[in-house]
């Protein structure tokens, strides 16, 4: 089959402030076939502005979402530490996180607490909200450009830590984060991936991870601003929710947290700052049944916006990346 498109495809993507790149084709059938001949074009299109919508590929099931996953990629990945659950659809092919839908999910960069990241983040739109619920970007680079110099430099210092409390009750249960909740097993893999663990009297498990949160991009080297510090926090939490579960399971145990690397709490003035920030600098377009959006998960942070009626969008999580290769400002030891 002959393509109408150049190899690059750069100069068919329309660049408009406020709105991430889009690339419009129309595909009437086998988007997985012209997937596969485009791949490198496209890649080489999220290379250069790190993230690209591509309109008109007609995707209706899993089945064609998931074979065009297969072919944009080099390897999917199983998700593992999920914050929120997710429906499994095919091997590393999952539903949106499961997040109340009158709540946003903020800025932030999939798995950035872990030892291997997502390279690549990959939606498939089957099904698009009769309102609101885009997936907005921002660029991780022009984020930690405008936050203060003093903050960033002890963020580089110290990293970021992540808290979390696991219940049967909210949030992940140890089966959706680890694959299994045999404690062994779980405590071989906190081990393994430089994670504190201790059992709390009622069977409940919670963990530390400190991580970096500034990284170099592995193929361009610029710094990214590259964590959840702002999206886990409890300060971006709806009030209402923030009280109940403060309330019902104590400030120290709450589903998930941040803090400074040191251990030091994370002011609310801080976390509207990132926020406000990431804001500034998000890019956003609605959904179309049928869309693609392929996104450099090392220097685009995305979003998900609150919608109204119901919204269907595969993920994929692939090329994994070690953060051991991006430079970091301090090595994360394993046991």
């Amino acid at each position: 089959m002959s393509s109408i498109y150049p190899v690059s495809l750069l100069d068919e993507v329309e660049i408009q402030s406020g709105r991430p790149p889009i690339l419009r084709t129309e595909i009437t059938s086998d988007a997985p076939r012209w997937t596969a001949e485009h791949r490198e074009a496209l890649r080489a299109v999220v290379a250069e502005h790190g993230c690209v919508l591509i309109r008109g590929l007609g995707l209706r099931d899993v089945a064609g979402a998931s074979a065009v996953f297969e072919q944009l990629s080099t390897r999917l990945m199983a998700e593992r530490e999920a914050f929120a659950p997710r429906r499994t659809y095919a091997d590393g092919v999952y539903s949106s996180a499961q997040w109340p839908p009158n709540q946003p999910m903020c800025m932030h960069h999939e798995q950035s607490y872990a030892l291997e990241v997502p390279g690549l983040m990959l939606f498939a739109c089957l099904t698009a909200p009769h309102q609101g619920g885009a997936t907005g970007v921002a660029d991780a680079a022009t984020v930690l450009d405008e936050l203060p110099t003093a903050l960033t430099e002890r963020f580089e210092r110290e990293g970021w830590l992540l808290t979390r409390s696991y219940n049967d009750e909210i949030g992940s249960s140890l089966i959706e984060a680890f694959g299994t909740d045999e404690r062994g097993a779980v405590e071989s893999y906190c081990r393994a991936n430089a994670i504190e663990f201790a059992w709390q009297p009622d069977g409940a498990l919670r963990t530390r991870q400190r991580r970096n949160a500034v990284m170099r991009h592995p193929v361009n080297g610029r710094r990214c601003w590259f964590n959840q510090v702002a999206f886990l926090n409890e300060w971006t939490l709806a009030p209402e929710v923030r009280e109940y579960l403060v309330e019902v399971y104590g400030a120290d145990g709450l589903p998930f947290n941040t803090r400074f690397g040191s251990g030091d709490p994370i002011g609310e003035d801080v976390v509207q700052l990132l926020n406000k920030i990431y804001e500034t600098n998000t890019a956003r377009e609605p959904w179309q049944t049928g869309d693609l959006m392929i996104v450099d998960n090392l220097r685009t942070a995305h979003s998900r916006e609150p919608f109204e009626g119901p919204r269907d969008v595969l993920v994929a999580m692939a090329d994994p990346v070690r953060l051991s290769d991006c430079s970091p400002t301090f090595e994360v030891t394993t046991r």
